[in-house]
């Protein structure tokens, strides 16, 4: 349904890129297609116009976590202010306080949670375990109070949906799944010419990182490491046996991405059985079958039932190298199964796990907001 131009929009994020995928390139994409007047609130960056998106920066660079979240609610909410929107839209934890002063202010306001935090804080492991139950009961007290005097609340996962429905009755899911441009319809390389594991996303322990160390090193593959590297929180694992065998490639662009995941064997989700991942739709899954490319994933059971009932990848416990490794070999030495898994999960994308869905919810859940 389309919207007059001067009915405005802004979405604030204090944590992510002012390209983040979620936010720039589907949601405010989306709405702009819709017809309203887009504008990006960010922390960092710069001040621009992009894709007819106007993206407003503090043009703050925090020096901490701490200092990021202690500064970032003012900063947002001062740029907030001035844009006069008709419609606020944010997307961390640590701008709640913004979005209840903008509800309280007589505006419209939506919190976009993409994870559930309170699972998330119960994994964090540079807090020790009764401090991080503590904080988690604390906050999810606190975000509880806050959403329910919300316009609405969208999250990533039907698994989240479950507990905000009870808070907020006008929570929507809308699934972070690859948008149609990401989807590989090009002809891709020969599946005896690919080389290599690869994972894209944060780099941390509890994101199966020693894992997939061990892993490489007992198949003696490559391992392509594309995103964040946290050296404070990793640093033993250069003494592992497959060290040898990662290549850490840093942020890539979407070009970039592409072009590892189409030279890859297959793509790694093979994250450890946290609270927040067990029930979670991790991005990088959907953006591998997107591309063509096999899973090796945790055997948690909503992944199992989205690769394995389908055959689009394999499902298994996490702390089993051995098994993982058995999968690994098995994919290179059979480079045609390989292939046919990858083009399952891409036609899987292609008729069910796109952005072109999920964006309708989106359009749907403003049009009643704003009526």
């Amino acid at each position: 349904m389309s919207k007059p131009t001067q009915i405005t929009i802004a979405h604030l994020t204090s944590a992510h890129s002012d390209t983040d995928i979620r936010i720039f390139h589907k949601e405010c994409q989306s709405l702009k297609k819709a017809g309203y007047n887009v504008i990006e609130i960010t922390l960092k960056g710069q001040s621009r116009i992009e894709n007819g998106v106007e993206i407003r920066s503090a043009n703050y660079e925090p020096k901490s976590r701490f200092d990021r979240m202690r500064k970032a609610s003012k900063q947002i909410y001062e740029l907030a202010l001035k844009s006069n929107a008709d419609l606020f839209h944010f997307h961390d934890p640590e701008l709640l306080s913004v979005g209840l002063k903008l509800k309280k202010a007589g505006k419209k306001v939506i919190y976009d949670a993409h994870e559930d935090t309170p699972r998330q804080i119960l994994s964090k492991p540079y807090l020790n375990r009764p401090l991080r139950k503590l904080i988690s009961w604390g906050y999810e007290k606190y975000e509880n109070y806050i959403a329910k005097r919300l316009d609405a609340i969208v999250v990533a996962t039907p698994f989240i949906a479950n507990r905000y429905k009870k808070i907020n009755a006008n929570t929507v899911t809308i699934c972070n799944f690859p948008l149609f441009d990401e989807i590989d319809f090009e002809e891709e390389n020969e599946p005896n010419s690919r080389s290599g594991l690869c994972y894209i996303g944060g780099i941390s322990m509890i994101r199966g990182l020693k894992e997939m160390i061990q892993v490489a090193g007992a198949a003696d593959v490559e391992l392509k490491l594309a995103g964040k590297w946290d050296d404070t929180l990793n640093p033993h694992v250069h003494q592992l046996k497959g060290w040898k065998k990662v290549k850490r490639l840093g942020f890539l662009n979407r070009k970039e991405l592409g072009d590892l995941k189409k030279s890859s064997v297959a793509g790694l989700v093979i994250l450890l059985p946290e609270p927040n991942h067990v029930n979670s739709y991790p991005i990088k899954m959907f953006e591998y079958m997107a591309a063509g490319l096999p899973v090796i994933a945790s055997n948690f059971p909503l992944w199992r039932e989205i690769l394995e009932s389908t055959k689009a990848g394999f499902c298994t416990d996490p702390y089993d190298i051995d098994k993982i490794t058995e999968q690994v070999n098995y994919l290179i030495e059979h480079p045609d199964v390989a292939k046919k898994m990858g083009e399952t999960g891409r036609q899987l994308v292609i008729d069910k796990y796109n952005w072109n869905k999920e964006e309708k919810k989106l359009i749907q859940l403003y049009s009643e907001i704003l009526q």
